[in-house]
Order: C-alpha cells, then structure tokens, then sequence
C-alpha cells in the first residue's frame, strides 16, 4: 500500500512538475512552450524557447524543427503532420528570433554559429527526459545550415538518428565576384566591427508578398518576429555565415542520413509576378544540391517542382508532394512514429 501511494505521489508530482515547466504558447492549439535562461553573451541576457505539442498517444519519437533567418516557428500544419505520423513535435526558437528576442537585442545576431549549438541541446537534452529515445532534427534555410553545423560538431556522439534539410543556406546567393570577394572583405571587418551593419530594407520583399494572406500568400504570421521587411544584417552576423559556410565545404560527410530537399528552380528580381510562387526566391538552388548532395554519405536529394524557399509554405498541392516525400523517407530509414512502424 506505500510503495502504491508512493507512486502516485511521484506520478503527481511529475505532472505537477511538467506543467509549471511549459506554458501554454502564442499559437493555443494545444502548443507548449518553456524559456531557457541561457548564460549571458556579449550584450547581456539571452534565452531561447522551446516549443511543443504532443502526439495524443504514447510515441518515443520526436522531431526537432529549427528556423530560418528572419523567422520563427509558425507551421502548424507541419507539426500537425508529424503528430500524424506518430512523432511528438518540437521546435526550438533560438537565441534573438522570434519568442526568445529580448528588448535589448539585435534580431538574428550572432558571432559563430556555434552560440547556436547549447539552444540545441538544451531542446535535446528535455526531449530525451521526455521519453523520446529517437529524435529527426530539422532544419530551414539557416536553420539548415545551423543543423548541419551541428551534427558536425556533435558527429563523434550525435544525439540525433536523421536530418531533414528544407532549402538549406549552404552558400550566398550571389555571384562570384561577392561570393569571392565582397563577402570575405566584410566578414574580415565583422571580426573587428561586429556590431557595424548594412541598412534596413526599405521596401517589402517579392518573396515575403508570396507569404502573406494580405498580398498573394495564404499565411498570416507575426511580421515583428517574421518581418515583411528585414532588418541589415550586422557585420559580425555576416562572418559567422561565411565561416559556417566554409565548414559545410569541406567538412567531412556526417554519420546520419539526411532528406535534402529543394526547389527546382530560383527566381529573382526585385518586382513580385506570379513566377515568385513557383520557385525559390531567397536561395540558389544549385548551391544546394551541389554542396547538400555530399553533405553525409546517406544522402536522399529530392527537387520539388514549383516549391517556394520554405517548401512547407507552398501552394498545398506542391507542400502536399512534400509532406508525401518526408513520410516515404521517413519510412524507407525506418524512422516512422511508433504506431506507424
């Protein structure tokens, strides 16, 4: 009869314990979420935010979603199909985007990317306490690139089984004489300057008008955490980038499968036409396939037509193939929910 009451009390006080560590989130919906404290860097206090919503039935995998530049997380339709699959959601806000900008920070800044790395396994760290034993990261755009440097830092004890790249930042956009010249120039200056930076943009950008329901989207975000018109880009930001991006050239293969997935083809100019919702507008989608390709030795490439920079946000009938892509890989590498094996 102790050892009965004894259990009940321990399962109270877990569930007393979970419930004061999350809150529910800005989205309601049965998301979650819990703040880090992390340590303080060069300008002060910084957090990140971990946010959740569980599968409705006993699952022990997880999936792990990391952001883009300019962004934070928002689709519920994404989690939603994870959940289906059997997967309990997760996504982590890093430091200075999104639920984790403090009123003194600069949006998006950062010194090496590698500041990044303690956000992430501070989110690992709870989802394996959670019961979780299998964990897919990941990640978009920058939140590519992130996950990617990641693994690579982590690849001698990775904590996680697979990495799922969406559009991955992998190299600038640009042509050869800034990608050689101009951007090594200001990352050299981000060393000593950091904190200098490009100006704001003045005008919203053809892609962001691609998003939003109020102009040609069909999605409704916040626009101070996602903004229709981005902040400049800080000096030291910059090189943080270039050096990430110098990794990803010539890292070694890293030792778990990876879902490249992109567009099939980048668009540009600086008026929004119709053409802006049939492909990707931010990245060159050469650069991914070419440095995503040999990324790890278990590489699964897949080109998705008419796909936009963040496939998941896509007319539904293209992120429909996408989601289709993500749960046949998902099965192939035997990585499928619980309930779904």
């Amino acid at each position: 009869m102790k050892r009965y009451l004894w259990l009940v009390a321990a399962c109270v006080v877990s569930l007393v314990a979970t419930a004061q560590f999350y809150k529910p989130d800005v989205l309601g919906n049965g998301f979650e979420q819990h703040t880090f404290v992390m340590p303080d860097d060069y300008h002060g206090p910084v957090v990140s935010t971990l946010v959740r919503k569980l599968a409705p039935d006993t699952t022990h995998c997880a999936i792990l979603y990391v952001h883009g530049y300019n962004d934070y997380f928002f689709q519920e339709e994404m989690a939603q199909k994870f959940i289906d699959w059997g997967y309990n959601f997760y996504a982590i806000d890093l430091r200075k985007y999104g639920r984790s900008l403090l009123p003194h920070q600069w949006e998006y800044e950062v010194r090496d990317m590698s500041e990044y790395y303690a956000d992430i396994d501070s989110a690992i760290s709870v989802i394996r306490s959670e019961g979780n034993s299998r964990i897919v990261l990941m990640g978009h755009s920058t939140g590519g690139l992130t996950t990617s440097l990641y693994c690579h830092a982590r690849r001698d004890n990775l904590p996680v089984d697979a990495l799922i790249l969406n559009s991955p930042f992998f190299e600038w956009n640009f042509n050869a004489l800034y990608r050689n010249v101009l951007i090594p120039a200001v990352a050299f200056i981000g060393r000593f300057l950091p904190d200098g930076g490009l100006p704001d943009a003045t005008s919203i950008s053809p892609y962001a008008m691609s998003l939003l329901k109020e102009y040609h989207g069909e999605w409704q975000f916040s626009t101070e955490w996602k903004k229709s018109m981005s902040r400049g880009e800080r000096f030291g930001w910059i090189r943080a980038i270039d050096k990430g991006h110098d990794v990803i050239h010539n890292m070694a293969p890293l030792p778990c499968p990876v879902l490249l997935m992109h567009s099939h083809q980048t668009i540009s100019g600086n008026e929004w036409t119709p053409l802006y919702q049939q492909g990707d507008a931010v990245l060159d989608v050469e650069h991914i396939a070419r440095y995503g390709s040999r990324i790890s030795n278990y590489v699964t490439e897949v080109t998705i037509t008419d796909g936009l920079h963040d496939l998941e946000l896509s007319r539904p009938d293209v992120r429909e193939q996408v989601y289709n892509e993500i749960y046949r890989w998902l099965s192939t590498r035997q990585l499928l929910g619980d309930e779904n094996k």
